[in-house]
């Protein structure tokens, strides 16, 4: 029996040990927009302590091997930066990606770029998130991400499997909107992070969560052992895109989604499948963006 219970607690010590926390994140900040020479020690800082916050934070209860931890950029740009307040103005580009099924290639799942990614940050100020009492925008606007990043993540491999998730982000906005910050505030900006959220999981807009498992579970992760059936799936998808559009033509969720994955799905078409895949595919993604015509031309080639 000492033997039993010995070997349980080896186990567990060893699941313990083997799991990894569930981001993978590069942070970079480019500040080359500020001549202050003052500034290099503490963007420096700022970039390796939110690096390893948002890599050494446990962001859920789901266990993650270090092979499954999803790979996600965190591109900041500071525009101004006041020396003496510590007050940055900044734009983030966001974007997270996910291996597809036998194949070295790993496809983007989410993408943004928020342009009022604004903060507060001294050298030394604390790193955790405490939902029930953040002070941070900084580290509100972090746990954000976190929680979208792992949320659509989830959202591609099986349908809705992110919701959890994503209603944590969702916590996250609903607890952030009196730290007087732009970004979380309803009717603000339909691109910021409670609009693309807030549509996202609208009913109107159901197709793009159809949309998010069929394009990357059904088509690309069968594209090596069938490309044609996996082609038949990922237009299948799209016309679940296209439904949404049609469904809340203001959102620009469907919008974005076409932005990130455009030259994906043209490299998927382009010379491929049947004419009337191409020329079906050319008509939905022109409907969403019709400024996008000339890269689309490839798919009439």
């Amino acid at each position: 029996m000492k033997r039993l219970l010995y070997f349980i607690l080896l186990l567990l010590c060893f699941s313990t040990s083997s799991a990894a926390q569930e981001l993978k994140a590069k942070v970079s900040i480019n500040s080359q927009k500020i001549s202050n020479s003052k500034g290099k020690e503490i963007f420096d800082d700022l970039q390796k302590r939110l690096q390893d916050f948002i890599n050494e934070n446990k962001w859920t209860e789901l266990q993650f091997r270090e092979e499954e931890r999803i790979d996600c950029s965190f591109n900041i740009t500071i525009n101004k930066w006041n020396d003496n307040t510590g007050e940055f103005e900044t734009t983030l580009l966001m974007s997270s990606t996910r291996p597809v099924f036998n194949s070295s290639y790993n496809t983007t799942v989410w993408s943004v770029k928020d342009e009022n990614f604004h903060f507060k940050y001294e050298p030394g100020d604390p790193m955790e998130y405490a939902p029930e009492n953040n002070q941070s925008n900084l580290i509100a606007m972090i746990a954000y991400y976190a929680y979208m990043i792992i949320g659509m993540d989830m959202e591609s491999f099986s349908l809705k499997g992110g919701q959890k998730y994503l209603e944590m982000a969702e916590d996250v906005v609903n607890k952030s909107q009196d730290l007087g910050y732009e970004g979380w505030k309803p009717f603000d900006n339909s691109k910021n992070r409670f609009g693309l959220l807030n549509d996202y999981l609208d009913g109107a807009l159901e197709g793009m969560r159809i949309l998010m498992y069929e394009y990357h579970r059904k088509g690309l992760d069968h594209m090596t052992e069938n490309p044609d059936k996996a082609r038949a799936s990922i237009l299948e998808a799209l016309e679940a895109l296209s439904d949404a559009h049609k469904a809340r033509t203001m959102s620009s969720v469907p919008q974005l989604f076409t932005e990130y994955k455009r030259e994906e799905i043209i490299n998927i078409f382009s010379g491929k499948g049947t004419r009337d895949e191409r020329n079906r595919v050319y008509d939905i993604l022109f409907s969403i963006d019709p400024s996008s015509a000339t890269k689309l031309d490839k798919l009439k080639k």
